[in-house]
């Protein structure tokens, strides 16, 4: 029998990383997802998960789940070359027992760190697809995670695959971006058929935090009056007062890896972010 418990105690040590210790939050997990490239996707959720912690004093945590790495580009400056020793997502997304929380960068921003991609990201998913409880392993994985922080934000990747499905049926909410396009409309419908699927199997309690529109050029006049009745004709109850406008600061403050916010916060790039951070903020805490 000592023989038996010896070798159980030995296996469960096999089986999990290093002993975490608990904080005493308990994050809201919001998923920013978009079927369709383009719309804005990664900017939304870097620069929302740095408004919240410059001016809402958030803990947050910003992951990754895009293989293309975009999250860690735009954060660059900020992010340092620390990532590089650091395990990759992808492979600790795969072991049992594992915690996200041992990989969490933390950056020059107070109270953001980032879990960056990794090119293998699209190895891991189709890895994933062999696993008994595949769009279960990224909620199991948050499980220490969730206890340090206020927000934990997922950039999902432009598809609904097995990393997206982990991401939404991890997260308590979801952020959809949407420009002012007819393909865009389409993911909309796309990604809330898919919450509608997961509310009736892996995640009850998932639901859409709002709509984002997105790239607005207030010269398109005729093509966003017809996609704001549209969105106001189907999904009304979910759009937010926010909109992001186009800003040329935004791509050069990407370029430069750092957020608009310290790149020019004089733009209004920088104001169509920090209303959603505060608009978002006032959603989430004044609803718990």
């Amino acid at each position: 029998m000592a023989m038996m418990n010896a070798i159980g105690n030995l296996r469960k040590m096999m089986l999990k990383g290093p002993q975490l210790p608990e904080g005493d939050r308990n994050a809201r997990v919001i998923a920013v997802a978009a079927q369709k490239g383009g719309v804005g996707k990664t900017t939304t959720t870097v620069h929302l998960a740095a408004g919240l912690a410059l001016y809402h004093k958030r803990k947050v945590l910003l992951i990754d789940m895009d293989a293309q790495g975009h999250v860690s580009m735009s954060l660059s400056k900020v992010l340092g070359e620390q990532a590089q020793d650091k395990e990759s997502f992808g492979g600790l997304l795969l072991e049992k027992g594992r915690d996200l929380y041992e990989i969490a960068q933390e950056t020059e921003i107070e109270g953001l760190s980032i879990i960056p991609s990794d090119r293998a990201l699209n190895e891991t998913e189709s890895m994933m697809s062999a696993r008994i409880g595949k769009e279960l392993l990224l909620r199991q994985s948050l499980k220490v995670a969730r206890t340090h922080y206020d927000v934990i934000l997922i950039d999902c990747p432009p598809n609904l695959g097995n990393l997206t499905v982990n991401a939404l049926t991890a997260a308590d909410e979801v952020l959809i971006p949407c420009d002012m396009s007819v393909l865009s409309l389409d993911g909309v419908a796309a990604i809330l058929d898919t919450l509608e699927t997961l509310r009736e199997t892996l995640n009850p309690n998932i639901r859409p935090l709002g709509l984002l529109r997105t790239r607005v050029d207030r010269r398109n006049i005729t093509m966003n009056r017809t996609i704001e009745e549209t969105l106001e004709k189907w999904y009304s109850s979910w759009v937010l007062n926010t909109v992001i406008g186009v800003s040329t600061a935004v791509n050069k403050a990407q370029l430069d890896g750092q957020t608009v916010f310290s790149y020019n916060k004089r733009d209004r790039a920088a104001t169509f972010y920090k209303e959603l951070s505060d608009e978002i903020d006032s959603i989430i805490f004044n609803d718990v």
